[in-house]
């Protein structure tokens, strides 16, 4: 068994680290204007990474990217989770970020909406969340009922990042109420400006972002923007959602060696009743237990990435490695806020910004209790 990165992979990893360090961390406090990345800041960041041939690292090399694996990709989101000075969820200084579902459309579809994308000529948004249906998709409430050419669409989406600026977005409704999950749920492209949609309410969060409600209204929707065949849709976006777990896990790995890095710093330098922190037996447990999880959680990370690599069904996997890397590293942020006392509570530090994203990470692309009850299906199964 071999647990170390492919050559070529280690030194993406060197030039990513450099990269941040240099770049992007002396910025991170002065990249933001509200929710978003200050323009220049965004598209200076944009041309480095061309130079570095980094450009669409994760788009198949038919499509004109690099075709980076999962494995490749985990390195990349490792290394973008050490700092703050880059969008938690949409980090487009490496090009626009491609749903993995727009590459399964047809030919026809890809014309207007994948290739489009890719050349950043549009955006898209992933519209499943409803107000009662979050980790429980069976449970949404918006229909497409067939017509004449195509489908109505009525209900509404809750918390759909991106929805105000997206030009499109994938949405996910049921059209067999008596199947659920198990095929009753049907993926559909719509436009934004279709008669019949509207943005409804826009949530400020603890993350800084701010989704939107999306509400349909009688849309109509022709049946060649249906996304594969009727029922297929949960099984489409699970495609997007084990990768987005993996990527959960991965972004985890950065905050918490950002973090330790810091702590470390920190306790060598702050002295208190005449000892350095550094020699209090409190804090150096503190980051001895959560070294030890880094490393722990980088083993499980890269292992669920090359059995993605290798076509193996790495659901359980995703399940794992987004759940302990979205509580180890809320965990791992809040004990650097402890070492650095008072001076972590403030938006001077980033310490602030990764404590609150990693707890949102506990709740988004799956609450750890509703992956807990599925593994505990499959360790049953097992056993």
């Amino acid at each position: 068994m071999n647990f170390t990165l492919p050559e070529e992979l280690r030194m993406l990893q060197e030039q990513l680290r450099r990269f941040v360090d240099k770049e992007i961390i002396p910025i991170e406090k002065d990249a933001y204007s509200g929710p978003d990345m200050v323009p220049r800041i965004r598209e200076s960041l944009s041309q480095k990474t061309k130079e570095m041939g980094l450009w669409l690292y994760g788009v198949p090399e038919e499509y004109g990217g690099h075709g980076l694996g999962m494995l490749g990709k985990a390195v990349v989101w490792e290394q973008m989770g050490r700092t703050i000075g880059l969008p938690t969820r949409k980090a487009q200084i490496f090009g626009p970020e491609i749903s993995p579902t727009l590459y399964h459309l047809s030919p026809e579809q890809k014309e207007v909406y994948l290739y489009p994308v890719i050349r950043g000529e549009k955006s898209d948004c992933f519209a499943q969340t409803e107000p009662d249906a979050g980790g429980d998709p069976a449970a949404m409430k918006t229909t497409a009922v067939k017509c004449q050419d195509g489908y109505l669409i009525n209900g509404a989406k809750h918390f759909i990042t991106s929805a105000d600026t997206a030009d499109f977005a994938q949405v996910m409704t049921i059209t067999d109420s008596k199947k659920g999950s198990h095929g009753g749920i049907t993926a559909f492209l719509v436009d934004m400006d279709s008669p019949g949609v509207s943005i409804g309410r826009k949530e400020k969060t603890m993350m800084d972002d701010e989704p939107c409600d999306i509400h349909f209204d009688n849309v109509f929707v022709p049946e060649w923007k249906r996304m594969g065949a009727e029922g297929d849709g949960f099984k489409a976006a699970q495609v997007w959602i084990n990768q987005g777990r993996i990527r959960h896990g991965a972004r985890a790995l950065g905050v918490m060696e950002r973090c330790i890095e810091m702590g470390v710093s920190y306790a060598k330098q702050r002295s208190t009743f005449g000892k350095p922190l550094a020699e209090r037996q409190a804090i150096q447990w503190m980051l001895v237990d959560s070294y030890i999880e880094l490393q722990a959680l980088r083993l499980l990370v890269y292992q669920a990435a090359y059995k993605y690599d290798a076509g193996e069904d790495i659901r359980y996997e995703a399940y794992i490695v987004k759940m302990r890397g979205d509580r180890l590293s809320f965990e791992c942020a809040d004990k650097c806020m402890q070492i650095h006392g008072g001076a972590g509570l403030t938006t001077s530090l980033p310490i602030e910004k990764f404590w609150r994203d990693q707890r949102s990470m506990m709740i988004t692309e799956g609450p750890e209790e509703i992956l807990k009850a599925a593994l505990a299906k499959r360790i049953f199964d097992i056993y």
